[in-house]
């Protein structure tokens, strides 16, 4: 029987240390994206922590060498969705060393993005007798994009109600909007020689990138954002370059907009006469558009309006997250419903501990209510 709305945020007020004391245990495992070693020792927790309170083992599921655990809702329910991995290399508990706790708040690698929403996961799934109807799906390369991960979540979520992505909130706000994410290398060739006694002769692949990067740049409108972030040309000080190569990260509202700075992209040509462009890359993940995720959000609010809860706010962020995974096929998505902190990916990121039963309940809340909502479906 899942318990009244006062008993759920009591009862999750009440096992806040043993939260905090699941997430510390996860942060005192490092677990970088790039070390398979360290993704299975915190996979190896991760599992022991999450059946106690499933109430059920996990599959574990790896993809070239890199594991995943998958506690599978049945057809048509709620799935959440975390990740295990975070960006900080082996070595950093050395000198950030956990616990670092005040009354207020945990602070330690990975803790606000993402282990402590991971946690929350689990109780709030706990508190509410964790039914057939709700799963969670934890990867480990979330933050290097999931590309051994991104066909396991496509099926993990195939046929879902809704998917409840774990990641922390931004101040507090749910992100019912991320802009999707472009990836291209533009490569200039050109024509070397020497840059004293013939620059005549050459054809200054420098010069041309340079003008190149002045129209990316260009492709830049409101919320749109095309930028220019690394590059490299030519061999030595005295040689005309032959070769030059820009890296540009985009970033896009919408699908429209993503498919339409990709056409101008695609459709750069060289303003010197024998030089060459030649653009790779492309779209690397869609937008999770606000439009999806705007029932779920409702619904949120709701939630935290039974519960006694603060008015939840929403935003939209720029960067991608497993949800725009979710998005683009078409299931409701909403993210940000993990913790509660700031600084993500920053020298003392945190987590406030207050935070973590009201959104450990407000999970729990909004997952009984979308089982509720599919048991009345015809």
């Amino acid at each position: 029987m899942t318990p009244a709305s006062s008993d759920l945020l009591a009862e999750l007020t009440g096992r806040t240390e043993d939260m905090v004391r699941d997430v510390l245990a996860l942060c005192r495992i490092e677990s970088p994206s790039d070390s398979l070693t360290a993704q299975h020792a915190v996979a190896d927790l991760a599992e022991e922590l999450g059946s106690v309170l499933f109430g059920r083992r996990p599959e574990r599921i790896v993809e070239h060498g890199r594991p995943a655990l998958l506690w599978a809702p049945e057809p048509g329910g709620v799935l959440l969705l975390g990740h295990l991995d975070t960006v900080w290399p082996t070595g950093t508990l050395a000198r950030w060393p956990v616990p670092q706790r005040t009354e207020h708040a945990l602070s330690a690698p990975g803790v606000f993005d993402m282990k402590a929403g991971v946690v929350q996961g689990w109780y709030a799934l706990h508190a509410i007798g964790a039914p057939r109807g709700c799963g969670m799906l934890l990867n480990t390369d979330e933050e290097i994009g999931s590309p051994d991960s991104r066909a396991l979540i496509e099926r993990a979520a195939a046929g879902s109600r809704a998917l409840l992505v774990l990641e922390p909130s931004a101040d507090g706000a749910l992100k019912t909007g991320r802009k999707g994410a472009s990836r291209y290398q533009v490569a200039v060739t050109g024509r070397a020689a020497h840059a004293g006694l013939d620059p005549a002769n050459g054809i200054n692949a420098l010069l041309e990138l340079a003008d190149q990067v002045r129209d990316i740049a260009a492709l830049s409108t409101g919320e749109v954002t095309v930028v220019p972030t690394l590059a490299r040309a030519g061999t030595t000080t005295n040689t005309i370059p032959a070769e030059a190569l820009v890296h540009i990260d985009a970033r896009f509202p919408t699908l429209r907009a993503q498919r339409a700075v990709d056409t101008r992209i695609r459709a750069l040509i060289p303003y010197r006469s024998g030089a060459s462009v030649r653009v790779s890359g492309g779209p690397d993940c869609p937008p999770m558009e606000p439009s999806q995720s705007a029932e779920l959000f409702r619904l949120a609010q709701r939630a935290a309006r039974t519960l006694g809860l603060a008015e939840l706010t929403a935003t939209t962020v720029g960067g991608a997250s497993d949800g725009n995974t979710t998005a683009a096929l078409g299931i409701p998505t909403l993210d940000g419903l993990g913790a509660v902190g700031a600084c993500a990916h920053a020298e003392g990121e945190y987590a406030l501990i207050a935070e973590m039963p009201r959104r450990a309940a407000l999970v729990a809340e909004l997952v009984t209510a979308l089982l509720a909502a599919s048991d009345q479906d015809p």
